[in-house]
């Protein structure tokens, strides 16, 4: 039963009482790692270091003196963060077999709070895409195609085809820690965001996808993509959840430039009962070609919700949005081309035997080391830096960011505290439909309604709101203010509790028989 409470009030209660110990519950959530290896959520599982950590923890309790609420929860890190000890790969054959000498700061506060690091979970490459597909471990597969909410629903085309064509993506691209959320694995993970690599796979999988402040937890020890967005992302099954590793993680960081210098004080979410004060903006520029109308009627429904419980909802405009994907485009690409420039085969990583220069071997390392998605990107990123590009394209793009960013100040100025608009235009799609578009066309889809937060360094979440006629999970965003983070989960927590979400029903048949049974969603079915 503790596998599937939240962290503040269930299991560290269930720990500090001795109901279950933490080398336990560290146990459990290995053996459920072997059992769900199919979905490939993991790239390394740290079995020895994680059961150290959980002894370690076990004697704290037993002396009575846990280190917070974090003490003895199984969590994973995607594998982009630094982990000193533990592989770092990028899910990249440039990076394969790299050790860092470092933890990033995020994972070292994470440890100091006692929390047991499980393993490192899977992505796109370089955490370059939106489904968890381009990894050269392969692509991670979502837990719900093998829920008996799905089962019940997906009517196989032949007798031949099975789930093991069935199956659907877990969005990315940070897939392998939303994977491991939804499938009990973990308790928590971390991802990264940058155009919505966070709430996008959260949407997907039914969990909680939070994508902080920039400046608000340090990325020290992030394996850059585009540096001026990058934010670290937290994965949960609640949004209580959230709030208390974001307690754990924010405040400034010496080693971060970019981290805000004021101290963070970790909050308590309120059971907020009256919402007649608040103002919900719904962003008419988020009804974007290509929305199910199974979103759309979710969206509206939960605008309604609100109205009906005495909030004001208002519809606004952020004119600038239409834009937004090329301006990312432009910028991510110029500032990948910038960040990969490190991988040279010198100092660290994959280095090609390629030795008749150190040309030659520049670039024969990054043509090994890398896929065509991450050479594709460094190529249209050096390409908008050349000189006589750089005007037209970079600078342009810059300028329009601002515009994007300016459209979010003005629309909280004119009294709106919370933005609600869609997560992702649909369901999961299954495997052998998503890759029949290339990996450019599908993250200018799939970032759509996501990367406008980013460009603007502002909070959003992603929580969990419904099943789909397909059975699979659908979210709904929330854009909050600068720093605001403790409204933005405060209006988070109430939307969860009215629409309570139901939970996976997971069938592993190759191993663990055993389903996870939860209410049925009352509200949104």
């Amino acid at each position: 039963a503790a596998l599937k409470g939240g962290l503040r009030f269930q299991v560290s209660a269930a720990l500090k009482e001795g109901r279950v110990t933490p080398t336990e519950l560290c146990q459990r959530c290995l053996s459920l790692i072997k059992s769900t290896k199919f979905l490939n959520a993991y790239i390394t599982v740290a079995e020895e270091t994680a059961l150290k950590q959980a002894e370690e923890s076990e004697t704290r309790y037993r002396r009575g003196q846990p280190l917070g609420v974090l003490d003895g929860i199984p969590i994973a890190v995607k594998d982009n963060f630094n982990t000193a000890g533990i592989e770092t790969t990028c899910a990249s054959n440039m990076l394969k077999g790299y050790i860092s000498p470092y933890n990033a700061t995020v994972v070292q506060k994470l440890l100091d709070q006692g929390a047991v690091l499980l393993g490192k979970t899977n992505l796109d490459e370089f955490a370059m895409g939106s489904g968890s597909t381009d990894g050269v471990f392969g692509p991670v597969r979502n837990p719900w195609s093998y829920s008996r909410q799905y089962k019940e629903k997906s009517v196989p085309k032949s007798r031949s085809e099975d789930e093991e064509s069935n199956w659907v993506i877990t969005g990315g691209s940070s897939g392998g820690s939303a994977a491991a959320v939804s499938s009990f694995t973990c308790f928590a993970a971390l991802g990264s965001d940058t155009g919505g690599s966070t709430r996008n796979p959260a949407a997907h999988c039914g969990v909680v996808g939070l994508k902080p402040t920039y400046g608000l937890i340090s990325r020290h020890g992030l394996i850059p993509l585009v540096n001026s967005m990058d934010v670290p992302g937290i994965l949960t099954r609640c949004v209580d959840d959230a709030a208390v590793v974001l307690g754990s993680l924010a405040g400034h960081d010496p080693k971060d430039s970019t981290t805000i210098q004021d101290n963070f004080k970790p909050f308590e979410l309120p059971n907020l009962t009256d919402v007649s004060k608040l103002s919900i903006g719904i962003p008419k520029e988020y009804h974007a070609p290509g929305l199910s109308s199974e979103i759309l009627a979710l969206w509206s429904k939960a605008a309604d919700l609100f109205k009906n419980a005495g909030a004001k909802v208002v519809e606004v405009s952020l004119p600038h949005t239409r834009y937004s994907i090329v301006c990312y485009h432009v910028l991510c690409t110029a500032e990948v081309a910038s960040n990969m420039a490190r991988f040279d085969g010198l100092e660290y990583g994959h280095r090609s035997d390629m030795n008749k220069s150190t040309e030659s071997m520049y670039a024969a390392t990054r043509r090994e080391g890398f896929n065509d998605v991450v050479r594709g990107r460094i190529l249209s990123g050096n390409y908008f830096l050349l000189k006589q590009n750089y005007e037209n394209y970079f600078i342009k793009a810059q300028k329009v960011r601002r515009l994007i960013a300016n459209d979010f100040v003005k629309v909280f100025g004119s009294g709106v505290d919370i933005l609600l608009t869609p997560t992702t235009l649909s369901d999961a799609v299954p495997y052998m439909e998503f890759i029949k578009e290339d990996n450019r066309t599908r993250s200018a889809q799939d970032d759509i309604l996501t990367q406008a937060a980013n460009m603007a360094g502002l909070p959003a979440i992603n929580v969990p709101t419904g099943l789909s006629e397909r059975g699979l999970p659908v979210g709904l965003q929330f854009i909050g203010r600068s720093f605001q983070e403790k409204q933005l989960l405060t209006v988070a927590k109430w939307f969860e509790k009215q629409v309570k979400f139901p939970m996976i029903q997971l069938e592993v048949k190759r191993h663990d028989r055993s389903t996870f049974q939860h209410q049925k969603s009352s509200f949104f079915s």
